[in-house]
Parts: structure tokens; sequence; C-alpha cells
């Protein structure tokens, strides 16, 4: 689980929130993901929504610059770990 401060706190349910927790994804997240018809960039902001436990429109509220953070985040979570030999 990695935890998320955030620059800009926002809105759910009225309280304001200033980190957020993101867990790692799991291939059922990914395809939960995938079924919406939706877009790539509404895709993402739905797998984001899911990871955090939050509701998706709370993450369109984010600021962009806590947005790039998390992105940053769920990349490292969905690349391959490099094998040390």
């Amino acid at each position: 689980m990695e935890k998320i401060k955030l620059n800009e706190a926002i809105k759910i349910d009225g309280v304001a929130v200033y980190e957020l927790s993101l867990r790692r994804p799991k291939v059922r997240d990914l395809l939960i993901a995938s079924k919406k018809d939706a877009s790539e960039s509404e895709r993402e902001v739905n797998l984001i929504a899911n990871l955090a436990e939050i509701p998706a429109e709370a993450v369109k509220d984010l600021d962009m610059r806590d947005y790039l953070k998390i992105q940053e985040i769920l990349r490292d979570f969905l690349s391959p770990e490099t094998r040390e030999s």
C-alpha cells in the first residue's frame, strides 16, 4: 500500500482529505476498469478510484500535480520489476 500526501485536499462526502492510500492492483482490478465503456483516461481514473477506495468523482477533483504523482505510483505498480542476478 502506498500513501500519497496531496498538495491540494479533495472533499469526499464533505470531508477534506489530505492523503490517499493506493493498494497494489490485482488482475481483477484491471478487468473491472476495462469493462467500462470509457476512454483510456476514464479507465485509469476508475482504476485509481478502485485502488484508493474513493469515488471516481473525487479522483476527477484532484489537483493535476497530485494526479501525476498517483500516475507514477500506478506505473510503478504495473511495470515488471527488474530481477537482480
